[in-house]
Parts: structure tokens; sequence; C-alpha cells
């Protein structure tokens, strides 16, 4: 029986690039956040896997994730509001 993945807490934007996670929240910036309530309506919602699959130029934004099948351009600001739980084993 394989061991359980070892999980670390970070943001989104933590991520190495190709490290996988679930998420774990989406953390608004105030009480009105449009940024943080759209992130959850494209997917980004606990539990959900992503992946970080690369970065801008410079190791800069924008900072480009997957969910599902789906890949989205992030800046880091917005990526910093995504707290998951960054995976040492694929969730493919």
């Amino acid at each position: 029986m394989p061991e359980p993945a070892t999980t670390t807490r970070v943001t989104l934007d933590q991520l190495a690039r190709g490290q996988a996670a679930r998420v774990r929240a989406v953390v608004p910036r105030g009480p009105v956040d449009s940024i943080g309530r759209r992130l959850g309506e494209l997917g980004f919602v606990p539990g959900e896997a992503v992946r970080l699959v690369a970065h801008g130029p410079f190791g800069r934004e924008p900072i480009l994730v997957q969910v599902g099948f789906t890949r989205f351009a992030l800046r880091r600001a917005e990526a910093q509001r995504v707290h998951v739980e960054a995976l040492a084993e694929d969730v493919r």
C-alpha cells in the first residue's frame, strides 16, 4: 500500500514549475474582492487539483496554472490569493 503524499501549505505563486497541489482556499483581499470571487468561478475551489505549468520570463509574471484541462495565466497578486497544499506526488 503506497504511503500518503506529504504536503506543504503555500500560495499558488510559491509552487515550483511543474509542481502539483490541491486548493485549500481562495483568500479574499477585502469584503468585496471581485478577483477572489472570479478565481472561485474559474475552478479554484477547495479540493481541486492544480499544477503550476510555467512562470513568465525570469520567473516573473504571468504564472501559467492548470486546473483540470484548462490553463490560466495569472498575475502574481492573483495567484497569492489561492492557498494550496503542495504535493510531493503527482495528482494527475
